[in-house]
C-alpha cells in the first residue's frame, strides 16, 4: 500500500527539480561537480533519484544555482528530509530491487510483458517459492522466504479496496507451459490468474506461439505511470546483477508503442482467459 511519504518518489521529484534548476542556470553536471569538489557521477545520481539526497546537498546546490526564494529552498530541504525516510520494504533488509518497489508502490498503473513466467503481482505463494528457488539456486531458505514475503506484500497494491493499481499484463504463452513447482502448483497458479483477470482493474492477455516474432522478443519489461503529472513514466527492465530504468520521453514512447503492438497481437481478454483455464485443466489430468 502506498504510504503518505514514499522516499523513492521523493528522491525522483527532488532530483528532477535540481536538474531543472541546473539547466535554468545553464550549467553542466561537470561544472557543478567542480564547484562543489565532488564527482560528476554524484551529481548525476542525485538528479536521477538513485542516491539519497541530504539536506546539506540541497543547501549546497541551491547556493550554486543562486536560488533566492527561501520558500523554494525550504520546500527542497523538506523533500530531502522525506526522501531519507524508510518505505515498508526496508523492514525486510537489503532488497536488490528496492528502487523498483518504491516506484511500484506509488504507481497508478503498470503495464508489463512477461515472456517466461507469471508476473510477480499475480503469483501464488507456492509458485513464487518454487520460482525463486529455481532462479536463485544458491540462495538460503531464509532469503527465499524474505523474497516471497516481499512479493506477497507487493500484491496488496492490486487487491486494495481503495485505489488499486491498474494492471495490464501480456503473458507469452510459454509462461503457461513452463512448469514451475509441479503440475498442482501450475494448476492453482493459472486458476488464480484467470480469477484475478475478472477484476475490473486487471487485464491479462496471452501472446500465442503462432504470433511468431514480435516486438517483445528481446525480453521482459514494465512501464510504470503515476497520477502526479510531476512524475514522469518509467520503463523498468530487470537484470541479473543490475536493473535498468528509462525515463527519457523518447525511450518511454518507444516501449509504449512496442507494448501497443503486443496488446494488438495478443489474444483478446476472453480468449486469453479461456486459454489459461484450458491449460490449467490440462495440469489436473
Amino acid at each position: 500500500m502506498a504510504s503518505n511519504v514514499n522516499p523513492t518518489v521523493r528522491r525522483r521529484r527532488l532530483g528532477q527539480e535540481l536538474r531543472r534548476l541546473r539547466e535554468l542556470k545553464g550549467m553542466t553536471a561537470e561544472e557543478v561537480a567542480e564547484r562543489l569538489l565532488v564527482s560528476q557521477s554524484k551529481i548525476s545520481r542525485l538528479e536521477n533519484g538513485r542516491r539519497s539526497i541530504s539536506q546539506r546537498d540541497v543547501r549546497d546546490l541551491c547556493g550554486v544555482y543562486e536560488v533566492e526564494d527561501q520558500r523554494v529552498v525550504d520546500s527542497l530541504m523538506q523533500m530531502a528530509k522525506d526522501s531519507r525516510q524508510q518505505g515498508w520494504w526496508h523492514a525486510f533488509g537489503d532488497i536488490p530491487y528496492s528502487v523498483y518497489i518504491g516506484l511500484e508502490t506509488d504507481a497508478e498503473s503498470l503495464r508489463t510483458y512477461e515472456p517466461q513466467i507469471i508476473t510477480g503481482l499475480l503469483q501464488t505463494r507456492p509458485y513464487a517459492e518454487s520460482l525463486i528457488q529455481g532462479a536463485l539456486p544458491e540462495t538460503s531458505v531464509a532469503d527465499i522466504e524474505k523474497r516471497v514475503q516481499v512479493r506477497i506484500r507487493r500484491q496488496e497494491r492490486v487487491t486494495a479496496e481503495s485505489n488499486p493499481l491498474r494492471l495490464w499484463v501480456v503473458l507469452d504463452e510459454a509462461a503457461l507451459h513452463r512448469v514451475v513447482g509441479g503440475k498442482q502448483v501450475m494448476r492453482e497458479q493459472l486458476e488464480h490468474v484467470a480469477e484475478m483477470s475478472l477484476l475490473p482493474h486487471i487485464t491479462v492477455q496471452v501472446l500465442p506461439f503462432d504470433v511468431g516474432a514480435h516486438p517483445g522478443i528481446n525480453g521482459q519489461y514494465s512501464i510504470l505511470e503515476f497520477a502526479d503529472t510531476a512524475d514522469s513514466s518509467v520503463v523498468y527492465i530487470e537484470g541479473v546483477t543490475s536493473d535498468l530504468y528509462l525515463e527519457k520521453a523518447q525511450d518511454v514512447q518507444k516501449y509504449t508503442v512496442m507494448y501497443e503492438h503486443l496488446r494488438a497481437q495478443a489474444l483478446n481478454v476472453e480468449q486469453s482467459r479461456q486459454l489459461i483455464e484450458d491449460v490449467a485443466k490440462a495440469y489436473a489430468r
